[in-house]
């Protein structure tokens, strides 16, 4: 990039030295030439000088690339051309030094473009690295992740031994209280009761068609378990009730006379349904 400013820069010198450049070396008089509606005609007025300044900048002002250069040349020329008529002598002259100038530019264009190429090349580089070490990093962090998970697996395991290990013996009235509130679950929360053993019971089979629980088989822990679930899902459930018995007595007779054939469906599937419930004894 430095070799094609340097390039450009010989161009640069060629153009401005021409002995028709002197009108676009500083801005347009606009003051002192009285050109009332330059601003209105012009919308980005340009000149060499400030090309110049601009190009020598060195605290991080100036052009990033001859393209840019490029394209403030071409404006000088297009705007003194755009602003006087053709006849007028600054039309004339920035018409012959823009055409002189774009011949020059087509001789640099192939070395602008090999470099543009280059330079796309090494920037698809950088980030294909900058991928790659986003992807490591991702891939450090998910194994600092997964570690970390097995250590809390290994702690939850411990602290699970250690209630184990506090948890007291029930009674056998205890047990047995808890057998008669197993039985009064619904299908859907028996099922989950079931799991709460098996989870603690690996040779358990929990989804088998028919079930024997032998309460007095199971662990300290597993029995407290399945103590807190059952007495939380039958105080849902008497809650439930309660609330589908008040909303009932809301219900007027010609709903329920009108409803009757629906509860009737109701009901052959929820004796379809009773057939499928799994069977579950409770010794």
């Amino acid at each position: 990039m430095q070799e094609l400013m340097r390039m450009f820069s010989t161009i640069f010198r060629q153009i401005t030295q021409h002995k028709w450049a002197w009108p676009f070396l500083e801005p347009v008089d606009v003051k002192g030439l009285e050109l009332l509606d330059y601003y209105e005609v012009i919308e980005k007025p340009m000149d060499f000088g400030t090309i110049k300044s601009k190009m020598e900048a060195k605290d991080g002002t100036g052009y990033k690339n001859v393209r840019e250069i490029y394209a403030d040349v071409r404006l000088v020329f297009k705007n003194a051309m755009k602003y006087n008529d053709e006849k007028n002598q600054y039309h004339v002259m920035a018409k012959s030094l823009l055409e002189k100038f774009e011949e020059k530019w087509l001789l640099l264009l192939p070395k602008v473009a090999e470099e543009e190429k280059r330079l796309q090349e090494e920037e698809a580089e950088a980030n294909s690295d900058m991928q790659r070490a986003r992807e490591a990093t991702y891939a450090n962090m998910a194994r600092e992740l997964s570690s970390e998970l097995l250590e809390v697996d290994k702690d939850l395991k411990n602290l699970k031994e250690m209630v184990i290990q506090k948890c007291r013996k029930l009674t056998s009235e205890e047990k047995r209280i808890l057998g008669t509130a197993l039985a009064k679950l619904s299908p859907e929360n028996i099922s989950r009761a079931l799991q709460i053993v098996a989870e603690n019971n690996p040779n358990f089979q929990a989804t088998a068609r028919e079930v024997d629980l032998d309460i007095d088989a199971q662990s300290d822990y597993t029995l407290w378990r399945l103590k807190v679930f059952v007495k939380d899902a039958l105080e849902v459930n008497e809650k439930t009730t309660a609330d589908t018995a008040f909303n009932n007595n809301d219900i007027t007779e010609d709903k329920k006379n009108g409803s009757k054939r629906k509860r009737d469906s109701c009901d052959a599937q929820a004796k379809t349904n009773t057939k499928r419930t799994k069977k579950v004894s409770i010794l």
